[in-house]
């Protein structure tokens, strides 16, 4: 349990570091150790059916688009399709593919009413490379943490 502590107050003193509105700011080996040792944490991947569908999985993410493809437009059921998967009192841990939709979705859901929100930083395929690719640098993948290819 100390080491879940550790972790979730070093994402949260990065959250108060980049001045976000919610609770904290995750690496994505963190955010696994979260998921495997708190009772009670969710991972909600805010990707697009198409990423989720070409790109990979997460085993056990709660599924829910921030903004749906084609057209990347916004989800308007973003908060109600939440609300029906996951308890407000639950630790949310949110990911997309760099860190951009999450860190929004983690700003809706705060505003929504769920306390304990945190992005998972480089999310799922991490930053870019100097050739302008993902999957290389950093992220869920890279770090070989659990994923599934559909």
């Amino acid at each position: 349990m100390g080491n879940i502590t550790a972790i979730l107050q070093a994402g949260q003193q990065r959250a108060k570091d980049k001045n976000l509105p919610y609770e904290g700011a995750l690496y994505p080996d963190e955010a696994y150790e979260i998921l495997q040792s708190a009772p009670g944490a969710r991972l909600v991947d805010v990707r697009c059916r198409a990423e989720l569908d070409w790109v990979g999985r997460i085993p056990a993410a709660a599924e829910i688009e921030w903004m749906s493809y084609p057209g990347m437009k916004p989800n308007p059921n973003f908060i109600a399709s939440l609300e029906q998967q996951v308890d407000k009192e639950a630790l949310l841990l949110f990911i997309c593919r760099s860190g951009a939709r999450s860190n929004a979705a983690a700003i809706a859901a705060t505003a929504a009413g769920y306390r304990d929100c945190y992005n998972v930083l480089e999310g799922f395929e991490g930053d870019k490379d100097v050739s302008e690719h993902r999957n290389t640098v950093d992220g869920w993948r890279v770090a070989g943490l659990p994923w599934v290819q559909s």
